[in-house]
């Protein structure tokens, strides 16, 4: 009987561990992965949405304390799911997606648990975005959005009920912004949903319970604005995160080899080198544009007084999307006559006026689709003038001045963003495309301004290498504002020296940076943190490969691991 009893026992052991080693390969990681990602949806159906996922497009979640503990559960789960799986047995591409995963997974624990922005951020309440891309996007036919936008529309009171409930001591600067967005959003319901109806083909009973939805989800939004405007709130949340917060917020954001304080330091130090080559140039091209006048001995002032004569340069506020739409094939023509990278002719980029739920933070940005609908418009956003003074239309304009706007436009779009976020689509790895890294994303994008003028765009000349240094220096300055705001205690005066007297910015774009620092975090960090990694990356293979170095095949081969972080390509790109 023991004999028996200890053979049963070694059959079992046997047979655990069979089990244990078939959970730990890349077959069953990739099961997982699936099937995590479907949970995550399910979870999660604005965001499925928003990356061309649509069987949850009918589901508005409401942020409710219900839902907060569904998170909690699901996320706890998907980590000890996770964890069955052992890093050293999975495939190079296999270990990034876990460690995105898990990323991603407790991130949004500490979110919840530790910063807790749902209380304090009421910007973070919004419906109009996800409606406005169901009436936007052609992802099906008109009438089947529409119906899945009236079931969705249902919920939208309960949502800003549940909002109300959950916000407690807000900052006022998000508090503002919320009033702003939400206010501005309802366009999408006065304007573009009756616009939508007149094409459709819904019955009338259809279009009368749509429009009487509609106007209950206006109502709610309106409510919500004015409940945040009466909101007694005598001593607000300061909107500076602190040391704490803002260095795990880094690490979750990030995803560096660097720490926060090392990252600001490093900019520190590239300010300077900047600094230098643009007093190089001043001095050689000074009488080109100043003529006689007197150099001056300060070298800030050298430099902001040449700046300040060029930047004189630029088109007029009714002209400034137009002078964008006219700059993409000039950059796309550059970059295929010399081998950058391959660009695909079949995916579109339309330029449009920002839509007004999305105004107040940045002045050009990209709406790509997602990896589920890869079809999809990009849309390169352009903030408008519209009822600017004439005097911050020109303060704007001189920032984006003719030089300027053409880098802003690598930047935004071709090679950078739009050219970026194609690759990251086709990327065999569903989840490097949805959890993308920003500080990779942002980063190529920076990198991208860099290797064309490396190149030769703009034909060397030192006017646009001036600008372009003028342009990197408000990369460095973003990560040096927002640490030293977030962390050191900075003024708005200490922000607006930073911006305007050492980085040469004109008052406008001082003050919309001041004001996206106190609005955000951490995100102003990532243009530098990924630029640098970037390049150094390439600096490592140039020296590793010595002739054979190709940059076409790096670019190529670097964008397609997707938005992974720079360090884990890094990785990948030397090893193989």
């Amino acid at each position: 009987m023991k004999k028996y009893l200890g053979f049963s026992m070694m059959i079992f052991i046997l047979l655990t561990a069979c089990r244990e080693e078939k959970v730990k390969t890349d077959v069953d990681f990739n099961h997982y992965k699936e099937a995590f990602v479907l949970r995550l949806w399910k979870m999660n159906p604005g965001w499925a949405s928003s990356v061309g996922y649509h069987k949850f497009d009918s589901v508005l979640v409401v942020p409710d304390k219900t839902r907060q503990e569904k998170e909690r559960a699901f996320i706890q789960k998907e980590l000890e799911q996770l964890h069955e799986f052992k890093l050293e047995i999975l495939s190079e591409a296999n270990r990034i997606d876990w460690k995105l995963i898990r990323n991603y997974l407790e991130g949004a624990l500490w979110e919840q648990t530790t910063l807790k922005s749902g209380e304090w951020n009421p910007s973070n309440y919004n419906v109009c975005g996800g409606f406005a891309e169901m009436l936007g996007n052609n992802y099906a036919p008109l009438d089947e959005r529409l119906r899945n936008f009236s079931i969705r529309l249902k919920h939208v009171p309960a949502y800003y009920e549940a909002a109300k409930k959950n916000i407690n001591n807000p900052t006022k600067e998000h508090t503002q912004l919320a009033i702003e967005q939400n206010r501005g959003g309802l366009s999408v319901f006065s304007a573009d949903l009756p616009a939508s109806l007149e094409k459709s083909k819904l019955s009338e009973t259809e279009k009368s319970e749509l429009l009487k939805r509609s106007m209950a989800a206006q109502k709610a939004i309106e409510e919500y604005a004015f409940w945040l405007e009466k909101l007694p709130n005598p001593h607000p949340r300061s909107f500076r995160l602190g040391s704490t917060l803002y260095a795990k917020k880094f690490e979750f954001d990030i995803q560096s080899d660097q720490s926060a304080k090392e990252i600001y330091e490093n900019a520190l130090t590239h300010k300077k080198e900047l600094h230098q080559k643009m007093v190089k140039i001043s001095r050689s091209i000074w009488s080109k544009h100043m003529g006689k006048k007197t150099m001056p001995g300060n070298e800030y002032e050298l430099v902001k007084q040449l700046i300040d004569q060029i930047s004189l340069q630029h088109t007029k506020p009714e002209n400034f999307q137009k002078d964008i739409e006219k700059q993409i094939p000039e950059l796309e023509k550059f970059v295929r006559d010399k081998k950058l990278i391959y660009l695909d002719p079949k995916k579109p980029l339309v330029v449009r006026k920002e839509p007004d739920y999305m105004a107040g933070v940045a002045g050009a940005s990209i709406s790509a689709p997602g990896p589920y609908d890869k079809g999809g418009n990009t849309y390169y956003n352009v903030g408008s003038m519209n009822g600017w003074p004439a005097v911050q239309s020109e303060s704007y304009l001189r920032e984006y001045n003719d030089h300027v706007l053409q880098i802003l436009n690598i930047h935004e779009a071709v090679p950078g963003h739009y050219t970026q976020l194609i690759y990251s689509n086709n990327s065999p790895s569903i989840i490097k495309s949805i959890f993308g890294n920003g500080a990779m994303v942002e980063g190529w994008a920076v990198y991208a301004e860099l290797m064309m003028l490396e190149n030769g765009y703009g034909n060397n000349s030192p006017e646009m290498w001036l600008m372009y240094y003028k342009w990197n220096l408000r990369t460095t300055c973003n990560t040096i504002l927002d640490y030293s705001v977030h962390n050191l205690n900075y003024t708005k005066e200490q922000a607006m020296n930073l911006l305007v007297n050492e980085a040469y910015q004109q008052q406008a774009e001082a003050e919309g940076k001041w004001k996206r620092a106190t609005l955000s975090q951490v995100q102003l960090c990532s243009y530098f943190t990924g630029f640098t990694e970037i390049c150094n990356l390439r600096r490592e293979l140039m020296k590793k490969q010595g002739k054979v170095f190709d940059l076409k095949t790096f670019h190529e081969k670097f964008l397609s691991y997707g938005s992974a972080p720079v360090r884990d390509i890094r990785a990948m790109m030397l090893a193989n």
